[in-house]
């Protein structure tokens, strides 16, 4: 009895290649982390500082604030660095990708979500880690349902419980991190 031929990878069809991300879009995207690491950092600079309470230089409250803040305009920089040498700046224009219009549609609802979160959910009487479990489960859901794959669209009880732990154990984890370990005071 013979063995049935192997394929090999050359005779496989290529993979499909993801379109790539236009350069101007890339540089637009390192201005808006650029001024956004800019304003976390201005903030952090500006908060109390707790002088008067005497409190040890390295656990003010504006530090890991700050040092996210130079992250994120370090790296806006580095990906606007990276998106000129590409050619961001070129006149000829860009094609349009297709999947843009999806991609815009997808940073409104998690803008949307993000914004439903820091002025609906949080102090207005729910506990942090129920708004939080509420915040983490309806994202991965909402996101889950305009997603591109078909199968991953559909809700089961699997999909929907899964969410569920992954948000109430995102949250008692945070919870338990900054009040216990950070000792910051949570909503």
């Amino acid at each position: 009895m013979a063995a049935p031929p192997v394929a090999d990878d050359h005779d496989r069809p290529p993979p499909a290649m993801e379109p790539t991300i236009p350069a101007r879009s890339d540089l637009h995207d390192a201005i808006a982390w650029i001024a956004l690491g800019s304003a976390v950092l201005l903030g952090s600079i500006t908060m109390d500082r707790l002088e008067r309470q005497n409190i040890n230089p390295y656990t003010v409250p504006g530090l890991l604030p700050g040092l996210l803040g130079i992250g994120m305009i370090l790296l806006g920089g580095v990906l606007g660095f990276r998106s000129l040498r590409r050619g961001a700046l070129d006149r000829r224009g860009e094609p349009p990708v297709g999947h843009l219009g999806e991609e815009r549609r997808r940073i409104w609802v998690v803008t949307a979500l993000c914004v439903g979160y820091g002025v609906v959910l949080i102090g207005h009487g729910l506990p942090f880690w129920a708004a939080s479990t509420v915040y983490v489960t309806g994202s991965i859901l909402i996101l889950q349902r305009i997603g591109r794959d078909a199968e991953e669209r559909r809700f089961t009880p699997r999909s929907v419980t899964k969410a569920l732990m992954i948000g109430l154990v995102s949250s008692l984890v945070t919870h338990v991190v900054f009040q216990e370990l950070f000792l910051v005071r949570l909503p």
